[in-house]
């Protein structure tokens, strides 16, 4: 199977699980799965988050989900539990395109290593 349409039948397999889940049967689009992920990740559960709190879980959501590619780096849990990662690798300017793919591409991997979803 072609690398892209793997990548396709893995991210699509996410979304049905997803939307399961969490979207009462709807899917979700790129930016909930990141906030769901940041939610996962600082692991308090579902609680109510203020708003800048929401964009710093996006913000620890692509810093982890970025990590195995080599632009991000865990780096400590500050006193309120919070990951706090350091930056290995400027991201190279990409087209949207390019930003979508390669978050797919790091939330299959993501579900895979959490084993959510078959390698």
């Amino acid at each position: 199977m072609a690398r892209d349409e793997k990548l396709k039948e893995d991210y699509e397999r996410i979304l049905e699980i997803l939307a399961s889940r969490f979207g009462d049967g709807e899917q979700l689009n790129l930016d909930a799965i990141i906030y769901l992920i940041g939610v996962q990740e600082l692991g308090k559960g579902a609680i109510e988050f203020k708003k800048d709190d929401k964009v710093n879980l996006m913000h620890i959501a692509i810093c982890r989900l970025l990590e195995p590619f080599g632009y991000y780096e865990f780096d400590f849990f500050d006193d309120d539990g919070w990951p706090h990662y350091k930056t290995l690798e400027e991201l190279p300017p990409l087209k949207s395109g390019e930003q979508t793919v390669l978050m797919k591409e790091a939330i299959v991997l993501y579900f895979k290593e959490q084993e959510l979803i078959p390698n």
